[in-house]
């Protein structure tokens, strides 16, 4: 799990109340109008948990699907792998908090948001941009081994370094596995689908492929399976 940047807005449209344990519940959806309020100020060392008030996964992992495959490919990752974290961090809830204060889709904490640039982790391109940076570049730091760069985002690059290896942290066993089995069977169920286009290099038309559709340009499917 990562880290965040700022506190909640002023003007966030966010809803809490206390459940029966006395912990503060954030939600965008209101409860009812007797106990829901719209919050303008988040204590920092409030104890929260994640609101069930959210939509159903398949909607609301299409509404970020362009956002997830920018950035993923903008830095050479696998889409399926951006959305399987995304998906375990907060069930693509951009309001979610974690009781250690992480917030956001991909469950940014405040000093990694702030080196990442990331002014308001509640807005979904500004914290799938740091989330997919952030994790690029622990896939970086471990020679792309993509356990170690899981577990390194669940539970730091400390606990990964300290031990040379995904931490014996159950937790964080069960976080490496879940990704991993999600992001491999999303992408074996997706076809793989060629695509040509042309591109203008230094004034010289360039044959383009990718499995990767490109923004704006006219291109035609060469091949499919």
């Amino acid at each position: 799990m990562i880290c965040l940047a700022s506190a909640v807005p002023a003007q966030a449209q966010i809803y809490t109340w206390r459940d029966a344990s006395g912990h503060l519940v954030l939600s965008n959806a209101p409860r009812g109008e007797r106990t829901a309020r719209t919050a303008t100020y988040v204590p920092p060392d409030a104890a929260f948990v994640q609101s069930g008030a959210r939509p159903p996964r398949a909607i609301a992992s299409s509404r970020y699907d362009d956002l997830i495959r920018e950035h993923a490919n903008l830095h050479g990752l696998s889409p399926d792998l951006v959305r399987a974290v995304i998906q375990a961090e907060s069930n693509f809830n951009p309001y979610a908090i974690s009781p250690k204060g992480a917030m956001g889709l991909m469950q940014l904490m405040p000093a990694t948001a702030r080196e990442l640039g990331v002014a308001n982790p509640f807005h979904p391109e500004d914290n799938i941009r740091g989330g997919v940076s952030y994790l690029a570049g622990l896939l970086a730091r471990y020679d792309h081994n993509v356990e170690l760069a899981l577990a390194a985002y669940n539970a730091g690059p400390g606990s990964v370094e300290r031990y040379g290896a995904v931490p014996p942290y159950r937790e964080t066993k069960n976080y490496v596995k879940k990704i991993t089995l999600a992001a491999g069977a999303a992408s074996a169920a997706r076809s793989t689908v060629i695509y040509r286009w042309i591109e203008t290099v230094d004034e010289r038309p360039r044959t383009r492929y990718s499995n990767i559709p490109p923004k704006g340009i006219p291109y035609e499917i060469v091949g499919k399976r």
